[in-house]
């Protein structure tokens, strides 16, 4: 029986970024000075395969320092911690390594040379994503707002409107953010924002790739995990582009095929911590059943790189 055509559009770029893949290195490194097991605050990134992965060689995955033994190396993941984090290690005498990614560390230092300022902080982010509780934890108790919403904007009880400044997380939609800032401007016309987006370049670029796919797919297949504000954010982008059946999917085995019946079109992309063996597994599935002609729409191109810590390359 001849398979049905399908044409697939495979946005670019997609997956890894540069902070990500400074921190699997990391606990790859860690593993190798330290041997097993080395301990790893938080998932190192939102990814069940990568954690899977590393688990096997050796890393042990916790969610609190006090999970931790003293005399075994810590690493923090790349959503970053809240200051509270390495100053209890140091002071339980731990080998730690930060895994923050770069471009949060960035957030970090804008929050706080803005609180040495005196101004009060409005972060634009998810409630309970690490990357926002590391954020707000840079400050003492009750120094950040937190908006998820226009909404939020409304009722924020601020304490002097003269003195405010904010900051984002680095995964959220672009276009969605956008909307926060300009009601933040209205409603406080003082307030103070970062000399550059704080969104990062990585979710900037899976954005604007998805953006690029999603008008010309009948379906768009999402590679990423469910705790990944990125990935869904990309889901999100897809359907708004006018995607209507957009899938978060963890691999090839989570795709819902009736739901893509009588398709001819498909695009794929994956969020910023999914490795790009996941998407090949997701290419391999479609060619089993459908007669595949793969496109890439390309819409820029990253060469950044990110330095592991001197501790590792020592």
């Amino acid at each position: 029986m001849t398979k049905p055509a399908l044409s697939i559009l495979l946005a670019a770029p997609r997956g890894f970024c540069a902070g990500v893949d400074r921190a699997i290195k990391i606990v790859e490194m860690a593993l190798e000075k330290w041997g097993a097991p080395v301990y790893v605050r938080h998932e190192i990134v939102h990814n069940k395969f990568v954690v899977d992965g590393l688990r096997d060689k050796g890393a042990v995955f916790v969610e609190h320092l006090s999970d931790c033994p003293d005399d075994r190396p810590v690493i923090f993941s790349a959503h970053g911690v809240p200051k509270t984090v390495p100053a209890e290690a140091a002071r339980r005498e731990m080998v730690y390594v930060d895994a923050t990614c770069p471009l949060v560390s960035k957030v970090h230092i804008e929050a706080a040379r803005h609180h040495a300022d005196g101004l009060q902080m409005v972060m634009i982010g998810h409630e309970g994503h690490p990357e926002t509780i590391g954020t707000m934890g840079q400050l003492p108790e009750g120094e950040v707002l937190l908006v998820e919403t226009v909404d939020d904007v409304a009722t924020l009880d601020v304490r002097d409107p003269a003195q405010l400044a904010f900051v984002t997380q680095t995964t959220l939609s672009v276009d969605d953010t956008a909307d926060i800032v300009a009601a933040l401007k209205s409603r406080f016309p003082a307030i103070v924002g970062p000399h550059k987006e704080d969104i990062c370049y990585a979710t900037t670029n899976r954005q604007d790739a998805v953006k690029a796919v999603a008008p010309r797919a009948d379906a768009l297949l999402v590679v990423g995990a469910p705790n990944s504000s990125n990935s869904k954010r990309l889901v999100e982008v897809a359907r708004k582009a006018g995607c209507q059946y957009a899938q978060l999917v963890q691999r090839a085995t989570d795709i819902d095929w009736r739901a893509l019946d009588g398709i001819t079109s498909l695009g794929i992309t994956a969020g910023a911590s999914a490795p790009e063996v996941l998407i090949d597994e997701v290419i391999d599935a479609c060619r089993d059943r459908y007669d595949v002609t793969v496109e890439l729409v390309e819409t820029a191109q990253e060469t950044i790189e990110f330095k592991v810590p001197r501790v590792l390359r020592a």
